[in-house]
């Protein structure tokens, strides 16, 4: 199965509302960005063992780890979770840039340092969400 085959499988397997949403945040981010990486995580690690929840990742940038070493990984994921979506901004160095910037106007969602949850989009402003998704793609940090 191929990344496309793979990450529309993961949509379509939500329950309705979320696999709607999903599909939205899918479509949007690759607007954004039409061009990005795309990634997909089924959430299990070496052992075939379940870590996370399976997410998408659109985008590029590197990790670097405080021994030095580096690795490559998504800016922007999205991932359903029990009682919702998370979207996921990685890279960022400021840690409260997502809460102070987006967290009073986004509506009903949990904003930290790197993930915006919420249960469905029509609880959220959009064009916050799309805000924060552009700014995670377009700063590489």
């Amino acid at each position: 199965m191929n990344l496309q085959e793979q990450i529309k499988e993961y949509i379509t397997s939500q329950p309705e509302p979320k696999r709607s949403d999903m599909q939205e945040l899918h479509r949007l981010i690759q607007e954004v960005m039409p061009a990005c990486k795309l990634w997909f995580l089924d959430g299990k690690n070496s052992e075939n063992k379940t870590v996370s929840n399976p997410n998408i990742g659109y985008g590029l940038h590197t990790i670097k780890y405080a021994d030095g070493k580096t690795r490559e990984f998504y800016q922007v994921g999205i991932s359903a979770n029990k009682t919702g979506i998370s979207v996921y901004i990685l890279g960022l160095n400021d840690k409260t840039y997502l809460a102070k910037a987006y967290g009073n106007k986004i509506g009903k969602a949990s904003v930290t340092g790197y993930c915006i949850k919420f249960k469905t989009l029509k609880d959220i402003n959009r064009d916050v969400l799309e805000s924060a998704i552009r700014y995670g793609l377009e700063h590489k940090h």
